[in-house]
């Protein structure tokens, strides 16, 4: 849970979280809603489990998108406060909404005129040019006719000639057309669906429209032919007409005479350039009224969102028997306690309410929800572990820890204090820049990026020190801290990786010394030092683990988890883990060439056999022979009595008792606790249940003391892997491209190795690294002493608005 109590909190307790009670509110009517408008501005009250407001949300949403679609953006400029009367603003917003739907339609309707008219004038003129050229054409063919007609007669003259211009002009056919625009897409179906509808007794001519043309009715730019189709009769003119509205085909009315054409084309001109200055004058106006809107949106979108949230929790209050008060039920700190009383009696006085609410703590089993009070900086820690499950109600909070643990466990997987620099430069950026970009709607990695600055500003401040420990810059050693310890014995060792340098002054003074790297003993000696290290990291941290299980029983004053699982584990992995974690210091100190491997496998094959060679200290033998002894009867220590004396406890709590004295809220919440840690609170006692979940926890434990051992050599494989690919791009691309003396390959070489080093070694190595540190604190950890099974408190409050929607 973020901080949303502001200065009001005591000292900030994050191993356990706040200590909460259950409260009721007896609220009189006509302070309800300031009540209920007070209590959201303090934030510290979560409520137990609209339609005026619902509709004032429906309209801002309409303002949103007409400004979005209009290419406007809200203010986000601040604004001062000022008390917006709800009756009022629901007038306004209804009186702004009728004006911009009115101005909407009128708009759509101009606009629907403007794009009929463009595609008139067009169809005016295509259809002018296809009409004029057939009148010249046909001009041209009876002067030739009739020139033919006063010549002599010849051969070649028809014999019909004279019969079928003489025939009746009463009887001759007349020809109708239909002219108009349809989508060039739908142009090849329409010519052939006319054809067979009317057996081809049509004539179709088709021309088609150089830019594309702004559909009247869908108002979408749409690539368009004009048509002309001659036809013969009324049944083909009602079979085109359907044809036409079936296609989409828009027609428009269409003159023979020139002359008609040309006024026509004058009149259509004047009205298109009449409804542009028209359409342009809206658009002004509807924008004027928008950025006036916008000015204030934001102001009267908090103020509903709050109004609907006020209404919404007024829901969820219950009517007494008089039905004069509201009842309400809900959660929050004990330390809130004065400030949601103040709260209340604010809200009776500015109200001018006769009678003021009633505030009083109730008694309850139930379980309530956790809430740590964290800040910017440790808030997303909370959230890496939140993520596993939220902590049960005051259990201890590994959140604590992992502020260290787990940028630490990422920097051994990560360690190169090139690299961290780089990163630390990163987090820089987004930790200066954090008020101007907390303001900025982000993209989801950039979001995500920018919520854990603090944790990967950690993790590059322990990868440099981790990489000073390496004496790794991009893989490069440096003798920062002072010269290396060794030196060639003579000038013929100068290029020398194996022999010939001795040691000539004191070790190095931190971290690993410079010489090593190069040599051919660099990866069996760094091998051995990181691999024992991540065994003694592991054995450290699940050692943390099982201490914190004994201060989680302490707390909920369980003692069987202490006498039968805290000291029993302790036994178990110590005896095992523990002394090979100290057989490794033992060696380091005193630099013996036993091999530990066949220590630690001879401990179980042959206990009594001799060690020789492999013994590091006196009493070995017989120090194994109890450790091992030890950790045997650790096992039915943890298997056999809990269960057993669970159900003793069981009959002694039912045994006669149907009367218990009441118990104080910690008492009883206390007891809640550990009840339903063993999954028994107000039901019949299972045995066998019991025993089963009991062999279960003995044998993952006894398992994964085993496999969460060697889980922790994933901190040897990736930092081996960290440095191996961090010197293969050095000396495969960087140096390569150097050694060519080619100052066009150098700057290819050079681009390689950033663009290799960001994409695989910052961003590739920093996402696994994280999610193998995020696996050691989920399993290896946290399965020791945490249950993580609690909820949330989410309290109802004002400012957690700025980042929801509707």
């Amino acid at each position: 849970m973020g901080d949303v109590r502001g200065e009001c909190c005591p000292p900030m307790d994050l191993f356990r979280s706040e200590p909460m009670q259950l409260v009721q509110l007896i609220i009189p009517m006509e302070s309800a809603h300031l009540t209920v408008s007070y209590l959201g501005d303090l934030g510290l009250l979560q409520f137990k489990d609209v339609k005026k407001s619902g509709e004032m949300a429906r309209k801002l949403r309409f303002f949103k998108e007409q400004m979005l679609k209009a290419g406007f953006t809200p203010s986000t400029k601040p604004v001062a406060r000022a008390d917006i009367n709800v009756e009022d603003l629901e007038v306004k917003l209804g009186e702004l909404e009728a004006e911009l739907i009115e101005m909407n339609a009128n708009g759509e309707k101009l606009q629907r005129s403007y794009n009929e008219l463009v595609e008139y004038k067009l169809v005016l003129h295509k259809a002018g040019e296809f009409v004029a050229s057939a009148q010249r054409s046909a001009t041209a063919q009876q002067r030739e006719m009739e020139s033919r007609q006063m010549g002599e007669e010849s051969i070649e003259t028809p014999l019909l000639q004279e019969q079928e211009t003489s025939t009746d002009s009463s009887k001759q056919v007349k020809l109708g057309f239909i002219t108009g625009l349809v989508p060039r897409e739908k142009s090849m179906a329409f010519e052939r669906i006319l054809f067979r509808a009317t057996r081809g007794n049509v004539f179709l001519r088709q021309v088609p429209v150089e830019e594309p043309v702004t559909d009247p009715v869908s108002g979408e730019k749409t690539e368009k032919n004009v048509f002309v189709v001659f036809y013969s009769g009324e049944r083909a003119k009602n079979k085109i007409l359907k044809i036409c509205e079936a296609f989409g085909a828009n027609r428009y009315p269409f003159s023979e005479d020139l002359g008609k054409q040309s006024l026509t084309i004058t009149e259509v001109s004047g009205r298109i350039s009449e409804l542009k200055s028209t359409i342009d004058a809206g658009l002004l106006h509807r924008d004027n009224l928008l950025r006036t809107i916008g000015d204030q949106f934001e102001q009267w979108n908090l103020k509903v969102k709050k109004e609907k949230s006020i209404y919404h929790t007024l829901n969820m209050l219950s009517l007494d028997v008089t039905k004069k008060c509201l009842v309400a039920e809900g959660w929050s700190p004990v330390f809130a306690t004065k400030q949601i009383q103040e709260a209340l009696l604010r809200a009776a006085f500015d109200s001018n309410s006769q009678v003021g609410a009633i505030f009083q703590v109730l008694h309850t089993r139930e379980l309530p929800p956790t809430y740590f009070c964290t800040n910017k900086f440790t808030s997303a820690f909370q959230e890496i572990v939140d993520a596993y499950g939220v902590a049960r109600y005051q259990e201890a909070n590994p959140g604590v820890y992992t502020v260290i643990t787990f940028p630490f466990l990422f920097a051994v997987m990560f360690g190169d204090w090139g690299h961290g620099i780089c990163l630390l430069l990163a987090a820089l950026f987004f930790v200066v820049r954090e008020k101007k970009l907390s303001g900025q709607k982000l993209g989801d990695i950039t979001e995500m990026t920018f919520g854990g600055r603090y944790v990967i500003l950690m993790m590059a401040l322990f990868s440099i020190y981790t990489g000073l420990i390496y004496n790794e810059f991009f893989s490069v050693p440096f003798e920062l801290f002072g010269r290396s310890a060794y030196a060639c014995r003579d000038l013929s060792c100068r290029d020398a990786t194996t022999v010939g340098l001795i040691k000539v002054r004191d070790a190095y003074p931190f971290g690993v010394d410079p010489v090593w790297h190069g040599t051919r003993s660099e990866l069996p000696f760094l091998n051995s030092l990181k691999m024992k290290m991540s065994i003694l990291l592991g054995v450290a941290q699940m050692n943390l683990g099982i201490i914190l299980s004994y201060f989680n029983a302490t707390f909920f004053r369980n003692s069987l988890n202490i006498w039968f699982q805290f000291i029993p584990q302790m036994i178990f992995l110590n005896s095992l883990f523990g002394y090979l974690s100290l057989l490794i210091i033992v060696k380091w100190c005193t630099g013996s060439q036993a091999d530990l491997y066949h220590v630690m496998i001879y401990m179980f094959l042959g206990p009594t056999d001799e060690l020789g060679e492999n013994q590091l200290f006196p009493g070995q033998k017989t120090a194994q022979l109890v450790l091992l002894l030890l950790a045997l009867v650790s096992v039915p220590w943890m298997l056999l009595p809990k269960p057993f004396l669970l159900k003793k406890q069981h009959e002694s709590r039912h045994q006669g008792q149907s009367y218990a004295a009441l118990q104080s809220t910690d008492e009883t919440l206390h007891s809640e606790v550990n009840h339903d840690s063993h999954g028994h609170d107000h039901e019949e006692f299972e045995f066998s249940e019991v025993f089963v979940h009991q062999l279960i926890h003995t044998i993952e434990f006894v398992l994964g003391a085993v496999s969460n051992t060697a889980s922790y050599l994933r901190l040897w494989a990736l930092s081996l892997a960290h440095s191996e690919l961090s010197s293969v791009f050095y000396e495969k691309v960087l140096l390569l491209a150097w050694g060519f003396n080619n100052i066009i390959i150098l700057i290819v070489g050079i681009i390689v190795f950033i663009f290799a080093t960001v994409g695989v070694l910052l961003v590739m190595e920093t996402l696994s690294a994280f999610l193998h540190a995020l696996r050691l604190h989920w399993v290896e950890f946290q399965n020791k002493f945490y249950e993580g099974d609690g909820y949330k408190f989410h309290p109802f409050s004002f400012v957690l608005f700025d980042d929801e929607d509707d």
